[in-house]
């Protein structure tokens, strides 16, 4: 018999998508729910406590629903604050995102890295731990912007953003002191990949933008290595709390998502 319980994504809004896409890459014939918290949307503006409690208590209800065999936080900053308490509080298997600081530092030549994020991650400890380790010979700056998070969301509805609002994004990170070293930028959040092409078009050089999500698909295809697929998986579901995402339906099609419901 094959296994049809599906890998459950999770994000407060589409950013994990760009996780989503490279783990279907390699593991096209899983099932797939994407779960985007719309009612709890930007998790980047709210504190630290809001999210610690809100995301394990959903992930419960979600987990109920669709009975899933991994759960995946497609969000850095749900994952940076939220993780070990997910981890303690349900008995499935958990993956994280964490801003690809690592790979990054392997390959700056100046050592001046960027970290774009939300407020809410690049404030974290968690972020201070991961440069430390991974970089510690290198100058690691970061920004945090809210409305990059809404850039995204907006471009996947097909409301491109004008260049200006790009940029100004950036400066906030450029604009720094330190700032004209940086030669590679870590996006930070998983709603970033999915606007890197528009970042590259008004960065003020050429600048290496990275991210996690090949990292975190390879370690999710590892961690379910062995274990049986169907050989005709449904199409992939979204769900969104409070309702809502029936706007995203062509966007969602392009990753495989072809069905909408609520919690």
């Amino acid at each position: 018999m094959t296994d049809d319980r599906p890998l459950l994504f999770f994000d407060s809004g589409v950013g994990g998508l760009s996780v989503l896409a490279p783990t279907r890459a390699l593991l096209p014939r899983a099932p797939i729910v994407y779960a985007a918290d719309a009612a709890g949307y930007p998790y980047g503006v709210r504190s630290e406590a809001d999210i610690a409690a809100r995301v394990p208590a959903l992930l419960g209800r979600l987990v109920e629903r669709y009975r899933p065999r991994m759960i995946v936080i497609a969000c850095n900053t749900a994952s940076t604050i939220a993780l070990a308490a997910v981890r303690s509080a349900l008995d499935v298997p958990v993956v994280g995102t964490v801003p690809a600081i690592k790979p990054a530092a392997l390959v700056s030549a100046t050592r001046t890295i960027g970290v774009l994020g939300t407020p809410a991650t690049v404030r974290q400890p968690y972020v201070d731990d991961l440069a430390a380790r991974f970089a510690a010979d290198c100058h690691v700056l970061r920004h945090g912007s809210s409305e990059l998070v809404a850039l995204a969301e907006a471009e996947l509805r097909g409301d491109a953003g004008s260049d200006s609002a790009y940029r100004a994004v950036l400066s906030g990170l450029f604009d720094r002191p330190g700032g004209d070293a940086i030669d590679v930028v870590v996006n930070a959040c998983t709603h970033f990949p999915l606007v890197a092409h528009r970042l590259a078009a008004v960065a003020p050089r050429a600048i290496r933008f990275i991210d996690g999500g090949e990292g975190i698909a390879r370690r999710i295809a590892h961690l379910t290595e062995g274990q049986d697929w169907p050989l005709s998986p449904a199409a992939g579901l979204a769900v969104f709390t409070g309702g809502g995402g029936h706007d995203l339906g062509d966007a969602l099609a392009a990753y495989g998502i072809e069905r909408i419901d609520s919690l």
